[in-house]
């Protein structure tokens, strides 16, 4: 695939969903898989599948499918996951306990590197084996340790400024938890996640 060539984010958006799945396949010892079998599994439409994963490379054979091995490991890289990436978690509550010690658990390269939160109270201990550290600490920090996505789970009113700090120290994408929308002028990538909301959707499909 060309540089040039833009790839929408709903394409990106659908790649760990079906990363997901083959990696699923591969614990079951599943070796191929066609793309219809991934629709029906998926609820996705097989053309859409195909022509996502047409849009980085030409990975399947006509009448055998997709080689699991060879799609995870094809799709790992086109995430960026083949490689280490190292991220910041803004805000030491119980939402930021609870991401940081589902991080402890997870086999992929991306992995929390430091955590930090403006409560004086807070820093200095440990969660998951790393410490919390002061928000001054933080444009260092990024700085030393390489980190380049963050996670946002402060109060909405602080979110802004926390952002801001992120974006200075050269973050370069943002997953925001606070229910707020976040503003910059800087090219950098920003994404929601609102539990509330979510639960709000799913309700309206309750009988």
């Amino acid at each position: 695939m060309a540089k040039s060539e833009k790839i929408s984010e709903a394409v990106v958006r659908r790649l760990p969903i079906y990363l997901r799945y083959l990696s699923y396949l591969q614990q079951v010892g599943v070796t191929t898989v066609s793309s219809q079998q991934m629709g029906k599994n998926l609820d996705v439409n097989p053309a859409q599948i195909r022509k996502d994963l047409a849009a980085f490379g030409d990975f399947g054979k006509k009448g055998i499918g997709y080689d699991v091995n060879f799609l995870v490991e094809k799709i790992r890289q086109i995430l960026k996951l083949d490689q280490e990436i190292r991220v910041a978690l803004v805000g030491a509550g119980h939402l930021g306990h609870a991401i940081s010690n589902y991080n402890a658990f997870l086999k992929d390269q991306m992995r929390i590197a430091a955590i930090f939160d403006s409560d004086p109270a807070k820093q200095g201990k440990q969660i998951a084996g790393i410490t919390i550290q002061p928000l001054e600490e933080l444009k260092q920090t990024v700085k030393d340790r390489h980190i380049r996505l963050a996670i946002i789970t402060v109060p909405a009113a602080a979110a802004q400024s926390v952002a801001d700090l992120l974006i200075e120290a050269g973050i370069e994408g943002i997953l925001n938890f606070a229910p707020t929308t976040i503003r910059t002028e800087k090219e950098v990538r920003i994404h929601y996640a609102d539990v509330t909301s979510s639960l709000q959707s799913l309700a309206y499909y309750l009988t």
